[in-house]
């Protein structure tokens, strides 16, 4: 992480040098008990962003500033973010000056929950272009009474659509290759997949990666992987049914409804990453995918995170407007110790700016 002594990024600097306004981005700091504030002052502190984006934290300052001295002291950086635009939060928050890092509270979940809140009302009034989001605590915000099942859920109710799906994205540091991945279903037990996994879930979900593709990476006849639920995508019905009952007849339909797409799959489980690994380590054409539709949460991410564990990006697709994260959690044990990595931040700010700017290609401002 390069060191810095101030971070410019204030309004003399929203337009590159073609004069094109720059993305405007909220990062919410997440749960102050974790490691977010951390590594979003670590991530900001790269002084190019104010080249690339108008950047404002979502937080406390007071809570930040702590932080920022106690990782100073710890590194021996000389990091300031003082010239970084904050907001509190709309509700009022009790002071937080009894959270330790490492020790998450009903407090600390509180926080999170509404810093999140500021930056989807920024958003939705058309103040940024983008929510990254540092990560919290599900079970932190449950204990404050905040009831739900993740950030995306929250995004989703607060931007008002039922369609919304969780995207993984990263970029291989080898090859340059692109990896996309969509989960048809998420936090869910397993035994509750087969019930949940339906022709209409799969027809919202196909609906919206093939959206998300053209619209957010400009991918105009995309061709998307399609995984099966069972071992050898079920083997005739030998080893489940699902496929042979109506896995295989949907995809027969979806190829019908989605002609400038080609869909292939149901793709046994176990085979279906092979070339994607070829193609993050030593070969970009050794994929021939643009995207990969898994079936559950770890049929997913357990190769996502193999692959790409400091870099994957989590993409909520389906809103009106950016949102990315780091695919990683609080990290509440190391919390404090100036130890924490922000590649995956990094990886999330820098999606979110490319995403905008290709949302802006598809629907430029007006002059």
């Amino acid at each position: 992480m390069p060191e810095t002594s101030s971070i410019d990024l204030c309004p003399s600097h929203i337009s590159n040098a073609l004069g094109e306004p720059l993305p405007r981005l909220a990062i919410a700091v997440g749960d102050p008990a974790g490691i977010g504030p951390e590594i979003v002052l670590k991530a900001i502190a790269d002084p190019t962003w104010h080249t690339m984006a108008k950047i404002t934290l979502v937080g406390n300052r007071s809570y930040l500033q702590q932080t920022l001295e106690r990782l100073n002291a710890a590194t021996g950086l000389a990091l300031d973010y003082s010239q970084v635009p904050l907001v509190e939060a709309d509700e009022t928050i009790p002071s937080l000056d009894t959270i330790q890092p490492g020790e998450p509270s009903q407090l600390s979940g509180h926080a999170s929950f509404c810093w999140l809140n500021r930056a989807i009302t920024g958003a939705i009034k058309g103040e940024f272009d983008a929510v990254v989001t540092a990560p919290i605590a599900k079970s932190v915000w449950h204990a404050a009474g905040h009831l739900y099942p993740g950030q995306t859920e929250v995004l989703a109710e607060r931007a008002d659509v039922s369609r919304f799906g969780m995207m993984f994205a990263a970029r291989s540091p080898h090859t340059g290759w692109p990896l996309r991945c969509l989960l048809a279903t998420t936090h869910i037990p397993l035994n509750q997949v087969p019930t949940a996994l339906t022709p209409a879930v799969m027809d919202r979900k196909l609906s919206l990666l093939v959206a998300s593709l053209q619209q957010d990476f400009g991918i105009t006849s995309p061709h998307i992987a399609i995984a099966g639920l069972n071992p050898h995508s079920g083997e005739a019905g030998q080893l489940g049914t699902e496929e042979k009952d109506w896995l295989i007849p949907w995809l027969a339909s979806a190829r019908e409804r989605y002609p400038q797409v080609q869909l292939t799959g149901p793709i046994p489980p176990d085979t279906m990453w092979v070339s994607a690994g070829h193609a993050w380590h030593t070969d970009v054409q050794a994929s021939p995918f643009d995207a990969y539709l898994a079936l559950y949460h770890d049929q997913g991410l357990i190769p996502v995170k193999l692959l790409a564990f400091d870099r994957a990006v989590n993409t909520t697709i389906g809103l009106p407007f950016v949102r990315t994260s780091p695919d990683h959690g609080t990290a509440f044990d190391i919390a404090g110790q100036g130890i924490a990595r922000s590649d995956s931040l990094t990886a999330a700010i820098e999606l979110a700016i490319e995403l905008v700017q290709q949302r802006k290609k598809l629907s430029p401002v007006p002059n």
